[in-house]
This record gives C-alpha cells, sequence and structure tokens, in this order.
C-alpha cells in the first residue's frame, strides 16, 4: 500500500495535531449513508419547518456505507504512517451521531473538550471516562463529513498544538489519567490557539490526534450538517519512552509536551 501523506503532511500532524484528507470515500458511500440517517431522524428531509431542534443525536451505526466510508484504502495507507502498521483496528462502526440543524434555539454542547478513550469506574457514564498520557485504547480522533461542510454550517472548531498542552497535563498523571470532566476543566483554561474550522465536501475525513481539543459550534445556514467523530481503536497503548526503533507521528506529538 503506498504511503498517502508526504513529510510536510507528517509535520503539520505533529505540529498542530492534524491531517486533512480529502476524497477519503466516494459520494456513491455518502449518499447511502446519508439515506440511512435521514431515515431515523424525527423529521421531514424536504420540509425544513419540522428542523426545529439545533441538534440530534443518532445511535451507533454499523451499515456497510458507514464500514466502507473508514476503510479505504487511503485511510488505511494514513493510519499506518501515523500509528504504525499493525497497532490500530479497523473501524466496525461510527459511534454516535451529531446531526446538527439551523434553528433559533443555541446548541447546548459547544465546549472545549477532548475526547477519552477508557472507562473510568462507572463505565455507563461517559463523564467518568479517561485519558492518559500513553493515549489507552485511543489512536486517532477522526472527524468525518457526510455532508459539504462550510464555515456556516457548524463545523467543528480545531485548537491547533492543543495536544501538546494535553500531554504536558495528562504526563504529570498516573496511567488512569484524567476523566472527561477533569479535562474539559483543565481545556477552557489553556492558552489561547489558533481555532481552524473543519470545513471540507463531503468525504472529508480530518485525522487528529487523541489529545486535540476541539469544539461544537452553533449551525448558521441552510443545510444539516451531518458529520461522525468516531475514535480510531488503538491496540494497547502508544510507547512514549525508551523506544528502541523510534516513535510514530502520534507518539512523537506526545513527546513534544513532556520533553
Amino acid at each position: 500500500m503506498s504511503a498517502i501523506l508526504g513529510e510536510k503532511e507528517i509535520e503539520q500532524f505533529i505540529h498542530n495535531g492534524y491531517v486533512r484528507i480529502d476524497n477519503a470515500f466516494s459520494q456513491e458511500i455518502t449518499g447511502a449513508a446519508l439515506d440511512i440517517l435521514w431515515k431515523d431522524l424525527p423529521c421531514d428531509r424536504l420540509n425544513p419547518s419540522t428542523w426545529t431542534k439545533p441538534v440530534i443525536r443518532l445511535g451507533m451505526y454499523t451499515q456497510q456505507p458507514f464500514i466502507d466510508s473508514l476503510n479505504t484504502d487511503k485511510l488505511h495507507s494514513a493510519f499506518n504512517q501515523l500509528i504504525g502498521e499493525n497497532r490500530w483496528i479497523p473501524c466496525r462502526n461510527v459511534g454516535t451521531f451529531p446531526v446538527r440543524f439551523p434553528a433559533d434555539k443555541q446548541p447546548n454542547d459547544t465546549g472545549k473538550h477532548v475526547d477519552v478513550s477508557f472507562p473510568g469506574k462507572d463505565p455507563e457514564n461517559y463523564f467518568e471516562w479517561r485519558a492518559n498520557v500513553k493515549s489507552r485504547g485511543r489512536a486517532l480522533l477522526m472527524l468525518v463529513l457526510y455532508s459539504d461542510v462550510s464555515e456556516k454550517d457548524a463545523p467543528t472548531i480545531i485548537y491547533e498544538g492543543s495536544h501538546i498542552d494535553i500531554a504536558r497535563i495528562l504526563s504529570q498523571e498516573d496511567d488512569f489519567g484524567l476523566s472527561f470532566m477533569e479535562l474539559t476543566g483543565k481545556a477552557e483554561a489553556l492558552p489561547e490557539r489558533k481555532e481552524v474550522y473543519a470545513t471540507g465536501k463531503a468525504g472529508t475525513v480530518y485525522l487528529c490526534h487523541p489529545f486535540l481539543v476541539h469544539a461544537a459550534q452553533p449551525h448558521r445556514a441552510k443545510t444539516p450538517k451531518f458529520m461522525a467523530q468516531p475514535p480510531l481503536l488503538l491496540k494497547g497503548e502508544l510507547n512514549i519512552s525508551g523506544a528502541a526503533t523510534g516513535y510514530t507521528p502520534v507518539e512523537r506529538a506526545i513527546r513534544l509536551g513532556i520533553d
């Protein structure tokens, strides 16, 4: 499998915390996925007057179009370059779908946060899930666009370079790391970082460092936004010290925060 990312893109991922993959999957896959999602929404696809909520969250999706969207040769090549071969688990679902609509009411989920990767004392309570400096269980955060997203279509805000700040914070904790709520509190107090909008055509995927701080925002356009943000699961933990054969880009990024 040929390498899809150049040296410049690898360095961008290490220092900025993300890399954008255009045309990661086809428009045919996009169309099939959207047909499934619209059937599950409690509103009319052709009648905007029924779009009364700013966000509707749909459940886990494992149908073939979703699996195909995250398992293209292009994405697998990028996974190998960023994480290393045989160190990640192919995606078998895309997690929950926060579908965002243009609405007068403001969404209540727009705070800065870092996604967490392993359960705490109560596995049923996501707010108690945790992350540690070795990113146990999570290789990447992925922002997967199933609809065209402009700057007005509620693009996810990426805080460029914030993964280095989070690595520094987590390096001061033990293997149990910090909970979602603990990390959220610390994310709000981090140094100011450049804001980048995760825009693009349907089929675009942003591969993000697992520690990258990001946030949702209100929808200001006319067409609903469909984006999944599944993890790429990691086999075990990352190696961030004492490596005899060097470090992968995702590991090198963490080391910037702890060296």
